[in-house]
């Protein structure tokens, strides 16, 4: 079930400070506009990578679920990771019958990149927190 590693998410209180350390410690050169994902709380800055992405992360907003982490990690830190499956539903399902807890409703939601995410509870992934999303047709992002 488990597909390509698409992105790791890292927390952070300003992404425009964290574009500086990916851009001027580690030499990204391809690094996207932040967009704002309301309905997910967050803003976001995707880094490419030769092989991944790293998804920088911002609060959006009062009701933002990132606060709670820069609370416990106030200059951020790895959030999660995100890994592609060929169905979402097929993988909600799944992840469900061998006991995981997927966090919200279930209910897929759509994530940055246009395309279905669920998260599942760190509890159930050996402490880390796991997005999983359907993978992109087309063009590979």
């Amino acid at each position: 079930m488990i597909g390509r590693l698409n992105h790791v998410g890292v927390a952070t209180p300003s992404i425009d400070e964290a574009v500086k350390v990916y851009r001027d410690l580690l030499g990204a050169t391809s690094i996207g506009e932040k967009f704002a994902l309301p309905e997910q709380g967050v803003w976001v800055c995707f880094v490419d990578t030769p092989n991944s992405q790293i998804e920088l992360i911002e609060p959006y907003g009062e009701a933002s679920p990132i606060h709670g982490f820069l609370a416990k990690n106030p200059s951020g830190g790895q959030h999660h990771i995100c890994f592609e499956v060929p169905d979402i539903l097929v993988a909600r399902d799944d992840m469900r019958a061998k006991g995981a807890t997927v966090l919200g409703t279930g209910e897929p939601r759509m994530g940055a990149h246009g395309v279905p995410v669920i998260f599942i509870h760190p509890r159930n992934m050996g402490g880390v927190l796991v997005e999983l999303m359907e993978t992109p047709k087309g063009a590979h992002g």
